[in-house]
């Protein structure tokens, strides 16, 4: 029963995190921008994407899910 709360928990963070890249890409085409990542994107979106997709990786493959 306790991983179940967890699940939620994981659930919950993923749909906000979904809603925030949606709400990112509606700014910018609200503003007519073409959406394009550069270089300086990337530097700032891969130390944030990686560990989450790492440390995902790991809770799937160990079974804590």
């Amino acid at each position: 029963m306790k991983d179940s709360a967890f699940t939620i928990f994981i659930i919950f963070g993923i749909i906000w995190f979904a809603m925030g890249i949606v709400g990112v890409i509606a700014l910018f085409k609200a503003d007519g921008k073409e959406i394009k990542v550069g270089k300086i994107g990337l530097v700032v979106a891969i130390p944030i994407i990686l560990p989450i997709v790492l440390t995902l990786a790991y809770a799937a493959f160990r079974g804590t899910f």
